[in-house]
This record gives C-alpha cells, structure tokens and sequence, in this order.
C-alpha cells in the first residue's frame, strides 16, 4: 500500500484538467505537489521495518495476505475508475486520516521511539514521525478540496456514495489489521508478513 500510494494519487490526478473548475485545479496542484511529498515514505516504511528487525530483502519478499491486500485493491479500483472526488476520499482522505490519527498516538509521548538504540532511533521512527505531522493536515486539505468540486448543495446521491468509499476504506483496513494482529500473534516469523502487509 506505502509503495502504491503516489500511484494512486496520479491516477487521481489523470482524471483532472487545469482550469476545467475551482476545485479540480486545487485538486490538481495539490496532488502533483503531494506525490512529490509521498515518493520517499516507501524507503521510511523498510527503514522502520529494518529497525524492528525485518530486512528490506525480507519486506520486498514477503507475500501480502489477502486481507492486507483487499484495501490496496480497493484503492487501485477507486482510484483507476471512480471519480476524482471518490478516489481522493478513498485514499487522501480515508485511509491518510486513520494512518495520521494512529501515527499520532504511536509517537505521542516518545516512549515507542525510546525502545530504539540512539543511533537508530530517528531513522527507525521517521515515518511514524512524518505521518503524525504530515497526516493530521492532508486529509482534511483533500476533504476541503472535494467539498470544493462538489459544491455546497451536491446531489444524495453524490454524498451516498461518498460515504460509502470512505467506508469501504475503513472496512479494508480494519480487516488488513485485524488479520495482521492474528499473523503477529500466531506465528514466530510473522512480522515480516505483517510488516509487508
């Protein structure tokens, strides 16, 4: 999903055209300036995975579950064939909002960070780091912005399906987590299929 991320976001930004309204060239300007940002969290993620003991080799190997690979599918989809507003929802709004929330309460107080030797410890929590930062402004900048394209009145059936995209996003990760957790709780060597999840 981190190594997919920019990809979704241009497939977003194919469906947009400068000038075309408001708020598709806010949302144009906003994901090319974006994918610049997520193009190294890739190599952040392996470097907290390396830090945890699971080596790039390990991660770039290991099989995704299923249900750790449903929310990817699903972003691919609403991504590649919806519109900008349900793709950006799905993705920039859904599923970066839940990972910058998680983020936040992992690094709140530093005592995760503290379990890294010193000389580890920044490049080990850097992603975390980021996506507490980066995360608790960018979903609500994408939700401002498809509020934008759609307007102050859309139709039902627009806010319907909306919500059912951000739903679907949440459905799919809890089901990647939840089964993540039961990896993690069964098998000695399963952080390394939950780290690659």
């Amino acid at each position: 999903l981190i190594e997919q991320f920019p990809k979704y976001m241009a497939l977003n930004l194919l469906k947009s055209r400068h000038g075309r309204s408001r708020g598709e060239t806010m949302a144009r300007r906003w994901l090319v300036r974006n994918i610049r940002v997520e193009q190294n969290h890739a190599d952040y993620w392996l470097d907290w995975a390396e830090a945890v003991g699971v080596t790039r080799s390990q991660s770039l190997r290991a099989e995704t579950n299923p249900e750790a690979a449903i929310l990817s599918h699903w972003c691919w989809q609403v991504s590649a064939s919806d519109t900008l507003e349900a793709g950006m929802l799905a993705t920039n709004y859904a599923v970066e909002g839940i990972t910058g929330e998680w983020a936040a309460l992992v690094t709140q107080d530093d005592i995760y960070a503290y379990g890294f030797e010193a000389r580890i410890r920044a490049k080990a929590v850097r992603w975390l780091k980021l996506h507490a930062e980066y995360d608790d402004t960018h979903p609500w900048e994408a939700l401002e912005i498809v509020c934008t394209m759609v307007g102050v009145h859309p139709a039902q059936e627009i806010v319907d399906h909306l919500r059912q995209c951000i739903e679907n996003t949440y459905i799919y990760k809890y089901l990647g987590i939840d089964q993540c957790l039961r990896q993690l709780q069964g098998a000695p060597d399963a952080r390394v299929e939950a780290v690659a999840a």
